[in-house]
């Protein structure tokens, strides 16, 4: 077990005006009224005790004014970006993930999962995708189908993890596979046991402090040769957290997503709202450095390799009723990993043994993120964005499939 984790919950959040403060007994609690037309949200896994992670979902909790402020015109009832959005920004194709297996690692159980997740897919027109017909399959860390203890802030993460990989990769079928408990222990497990089940495609939305103990991790949980595995790097802004820093897996960034008037129609910069609160990276304490990371000013793992939309101020439609009440949005890295997951779902079966390997021989296939920052560090690159690789956003995020095949 490990002994030290980074308190990822015991902070007060401020975004856009409207802060969000967490209770320390681990439960969220509501955030305040922000300023007219400034979006607000809370932090849904409040500090996880020693061993244990915590997940990097945000809840937007004033959805009307995130919509006033950012201009993302509801879809029927839902608000946020849906599919066709999130297609659009990053260039991806339409019907996804044909003949592929993805799977979601979270901890705990969501009791309405399966009935939430078609929900969404109904309401954008994406086929259903059932336990009934074989395409979605619930179990707990062993791959039994007695589920651990229901929880309402894991449920919201989720929810979001199965309505990124459903609006990326729709023909996809989908394993959930629930952690007794949010221990990297469990945790790692249920990682094993997403792959002995045939996914090739494992997102993991959750983290927690380094440890010294996370090289033993590496071996025991995710050295899954051809398998890719993403990972969140985190929503406590400049910072490592593991198991985004395991060389194993592909550590995923966040960014601030919108519409511009561009060839491409979108902008995207490095996800930060304040200096506790943004995407994670940095330079792994524990962890070696890959072969295939090549950059001069961090000697071992630096964090993250790629990324995607993260920031709640952008963020994405989710539909939740355990612990919810229906159409709301999320964000945090949370959004980021599986939808990096669907991404490689969408590009077939990783031929690399670690395919985050190939990000770095398919560079110029990704949308380079050069403008933001979530601190002031040294080397610069660790926190802030630049021409070519930068901690928050790593090489960038998806500009179509070519950085994910192979």
């Amino acid at each position: 077990m490990r002994s030290t984790m980074r308190p990822t919950g015991r902070r007060t959040v401020i975004s856009l005006g409207a802060a969000a403060v967490l209770g320390v007994s681990g439960t969220a609690m509501a955030a305040t009224a922000g300023a007219a037309g400034s979006p607000a949200w809370t932090r849904v896994c409040a500090a996880p005790a020693a061993g244990m992670a915590a997940c990097n979902a945000l809840h937007v909790t004033n959805v009307t004014e995130h919509v006033r402020a950012t201009g993302v015109t509801p879809n029927a009832t839902p608000s946020g970006f849906g599919p066709s959005d999130l297609l659009s920004a990053y260039n991806l194709p339409t019907g996804g993930g044909a003949g592929q297996t993805v799977a979601i690692v979270d901890a705990y159980n969501d009791p309405n999962a399966e009935a939430d997740m078609n929900t969404y897919r109904s309401q954008y027109g994406l086929p259903a995708c059932t336990s009934a017909s074989g395409c979605f399959k619930q179990v707990n860390q062993t791959g039994g189908s007695k589920l651990p203890r229901s929880s309402t802030s894991w449920s919201g993460e989720i929810s979001l993890d199965l309505d990124m990989v459903s609006a990326i990769a729709p023909n996809a079928h989908i394993i959930l596979v629930e952690a007794s408990t949010a221990s990297m222990t469990n945790l790692g497990t249920a990682v094993n046991t997403a792959v002995s089940l045939g996914a090739k495609f494992v997102s993991n939305s959750y983290g927690g402090g380094e440890s010294s103990a996370d090289t033993g991790y590496d071996s025991t949980y995710f050295n899954h040769p051809g398998v890719a595995i993403t990972v969140s790097s985190g929503d406590g802004g400049y910072g490592v957290e593991y198991p985004a820093a395991s060389p194993n897996v592909t550590s995923v960034g966040g960014t601030a997503l919108k519409r511009d008037s561009s060839t491409r129609g979108w902008s995207e910069s490095v996800w930060s709202t304040s200096s506790t609160e943004g995407a994670g990276s940095g330079c792994s304490a524990y962890d070696p450095k890959p072969s295939w990371q090549k950059d001069t000013g961090c000697g071992k793992r630096t964090v993250a390799d790629v990324s995607a939309v993260a920031d709640p101020a952008t963020g994405v439609a989710v539909y939740q009723t355990y612990g919810g009440s229906g159409w709301t949005v999320y964000g945090g890295t949370s959004v980021a990993s599986p939808l990096i997951a669907a991404v490689y779902a969408d590009a077939g079966t990783p031929v690399a043994a670690i395919p985050a390997a190939n990000i770095y021989s398919h560079t110029s296939s990704l949308n380079d993120v050069t403008t933001g920052k979530t601190a002031t560090c040294s080397p610069s690159y660790l926190c802030a964005a630049g021409t070519g690789y930068d901690g928050p956003t790593g090489w960038g995020t998806p500009n179509g499939l070519a950085a994910f095949t192979g």
